[in-house]
């Protein structure tokens, strides 16, 4: 058979790259199943997760180098990520007006970017630990780990498609109120070494051992793993006003149907609280008909409901913000959040970019950010914190919220627009981010976005009440407020990410000190 030279004198035989695509693309479909046929869209698949990892470490491991181990990884990960957040390529073709090419090209090269990460920690694992066994085992957790927090929090990060995310309905989500998604990608990444490994050497007793110990905390009784206390319970109404993404910012289509549906919505509904998604109002207020902005505020200072409501905020010379406006009757009628952490080539635009973002016809501008741990807005007896689109992908910068579980949020509201990417698997994928949140911190969930997926989730991470995509509609609902911290709002408040960083180290440490001689 002939082969590939991909590092001096070390070849690569070509089904190889085959195996990488393949493994690639089960990888992707096991953090959120694309189609609408067969499963339902978005459904995670653990097991396909874990196996897809598998095969990875087995033929990683069986690599004449580390640089020919890497870049098979590179591969394998480029085409994860790229089947995993392919829908960008909606968004920058259909409504960034970029030719089909050169966005296929962008979305390639922002994969393979990341995928570095995962070449890099595999060419370090494979050094550290070449032959078989325990250490290798753990250097592979460790690593992998190392790779998932590099992705997720350095340059701003974009952790989107995370292997954590893959088990919120499998037996590892009851890991996540301890050690978070993170921490569920290491004992992920460590079970599926551990059979990568005996397929390796075909020796089984130490994948079936470690099998055993990662699901042992299944077994406990249901109270054990609930670390927080039910409060009361609120009447919710989350608004999804479908507003065509390529009409919603044209003042002859889109803004006067937002305008206008959305204050009959907002008026016109019971609930203790209201959620309109992510520039709801697409409009700054002073731009806003007379009267227009002051009819919402009298409306809910004058009752027992509240509102939380998407618009963007600001002026020329003090920047714009991204924002949610609560309203409500309390002592502070008009409340305020803007949002932290803000979307790269959306939201803000890196340095040396401006050329490619001038390539698309969308507005884009630099937006100011909100600092971290923003007060929560009382509803009833309630703490409501909202978090902005994608801000609910970092559960380190929700944390920062459970300093003192005097102040803590009880209720989460998420606000979305993913209308730039249609009815495509990022509406479902966002859904499962939300679920993982609501996991780590034993929080519920309500989301309000503009075209899907709007959703109540429980505390528990199960979805309660869903609205169908695409569609122009009001859910109703009710949601069970939680107190109490989980081990992982516990220390990440404290500590942010760090101690996982020190897990990769020490455990580095320790697999390179017993690995065989």
């Amino acid at each position: 058979m002939t082969s590939v030279q991909v590092a001096a004198g070390r070849p690569l035989h070509p089904w190889g790259w085959g195996l990488a695509l393949l493994a690639g693309v089960l990888h992707a479909l096991s953090v959120g199943w694309p189609f609408s046929f067969g499963l339902s869209q978005g459904d995670t698949l653990w097991w396909l997760q874990l196996g897809a990892l598998a095969a990875v470490v087995a033929h990683a491991m069986g690599a004449q180098s580390p640089a020919v181990a890497a870049r098979w990884v590179w591969l394998f990960t480029t085409v994860w990520l790229a089947a995993t957040f392919g829908w960008l390529f909606i968004a920058m073709h259909k409504y960034g007006g970029l030719a089909a090419w050169l966005s296929l090209v962008a979305l390639g090269a922002l994969a393979g970017a990341l995928a570095t990460y995962y070449a890099g920690a595999v060419w370090v694992w494979k050094r550290v630990c070449p032959t078989p066994g325990w250490p290798a085992v753990l250097g592979f957790a460790c690593m992998w780990l190392a790779a998932e927090l590099a992705r997720g929090t350095w340059m701003t990060g974009f952790g989107w498609g995370a292997i954590g995310y893959a088990h919120v309905d499998g037996p590892l989500r009851v890991y996540l109120p301890l050690v978070g998604t993170y921490g569920v990608a290491a004992i992920a990444a460590g079970w599926a070494a551990s059979w990568g490994v005996a397929w390796h050497r075909r020796r089984w007793r130490g994948a079936v051992l470690c099998s055993a110990c990662v699901l042992a905390p299944c077994l406990l009784p249901a109270p054990w793993l609930q670390w927080t206390q039910a409060t009361t319970t609120l009447e919710v109404a989350l608004l999804q006003g479908n507003i065509p993404q390529n009409e919603k910012f044209e003042e002859g289509t889109g803004v006067p149907l937002a305008l206008e549906w959305y204050r009959q919505a907002l008026t016109h509904t019971t609930a203790d609280l209201v959620v309109a998604p992510e520039t709801a109002i697409p409009l700054l207020p002073q731009q806003l008909p007379p009267g227009y902005w002051d009819t919402l505020v009298e409306h809910f200072a004058g009752g027992r409901q509240a509102a939380l409501i998407g618009i963007p905020l600001g002026d020329w010379d003090s920047g714009y913000t991204n924002s949610v406006i609560g309203l409500s009757a309390g002592a502070d009628p008009v409340w305020r959040y803007d949002k932290h952490h803000l979307v790269p080539f959306g939201e803000f635009i890196p340095p040396f970019f401006r050329w490619f973002t001038d390539l698309m016809h969308i507005p884009l501008g630099d937006f100011r950010r909100g600092p971290l741990g923003q007060a929560s807005m009382v509803v009833g007896r309630e703490r409501v914190a909202p978090n902005i689109c994608y801000e609910d992908l970092y559960g380190e910068e929700l944390a920062t919220r459970f300093t003192s579980a005097a102040t803590a949020p009880t209720v989460f509201a998420n606000v979305s627009n993913l209308g730039w990417f249609d009815d495509s698997v990022a509406l479902q994928q966002h859904l499962t981010i939300s679920r993982a949140r609501a996991l780590e911190f034993q929080r519920p969930f309500v989301r309000a976005t503009n075209t899907g997926s709007t959703a109540i989730v429980s505390h528990n991470g199960e979805v309660t009440a869903l609205l169908p995509s695409q569609m122009r509609g009001v859910l109703h609902g009710t949601v069970q407020g939680q107190s109490g911290m989980t081990p992982f709002a516990t220390w990440a408040s404290r500590l942010g990410l760090w101690p996982l960083w020190v897990l990769v180290v020490v455990g580095m440490g320790l697999a390179f000190r017993r690995r065989p001689a």
